[in-house]
């Protein structure tokens, strides 16, 4: 089993870098994990919506580049579906029951997603009703991969 996050933007925080190194390390026994970041798209402070629009777009284009043909695509989003723990990690199950072995989920930039990518994901997931910091999202998302696995294999 593979999985990809595509996230936009370089991730900073040291304490970032090594929670996602510990949850990667716990996680390399179930799959193999692979985090690609893509350029985030430069921008002045007060856009328009169309500027906005055209931030999203591009980055969008540089996600699509990174995504893998036959993978499963799920992206974070805050109007996605929100489940609890084992609920993502039987989605999860049945992704890889339907013979789907390569997920991956995509992490937008401060802006969010373009709508179009949203569109063309397998699966919408929204993390919380709260909001947190994309590079924050990166670092929850990969600890609840690694509770998905624990929970799939009846672990404590």
């Amino acid at each position: 089993m593979k999985i990809t996050i595509v996230a936009v933007g370089k991730l900073k925080g040291k304490y970032l870098k090594e929670g996602i190194s510990e949850y990667s390390k716990r996680l390399s026994r179930f799959c193999e994990l692979q985090i690609i970041e893509v350029e985030d798209e430069q921008a002045p402070e007060n856009l328009s919506v169309s500027q906005e629009e055209q931030v999203k777009r591009r980055e969008a284009e540089r996600i699509i580049k990174r995504v893998k043909e036959g993978s499963v695509l799920i992206v974070l989003d805050l109007k996605g579906k929100k489940l609890s723990s084992e609920e993502f990690s039987d989605k999860l199950n049945s992704f890889f029951i339907s013979g789907k072995s390569h997920i991956t989920f995509v992490i937008g930039g401060s802006l969010g997603l373009d709508e179009e990518l949203v569109r063309k994901a397998d699966f919408s997931l929204s993390l919380s009703d709260m909001t947190f910091p994309h590079q924050l999202a990166r670092l929850i998302l990969v600890e609840q991969i690694f509770r998905a696995f624990k929970i799939l294999n009846n672990e404590p």
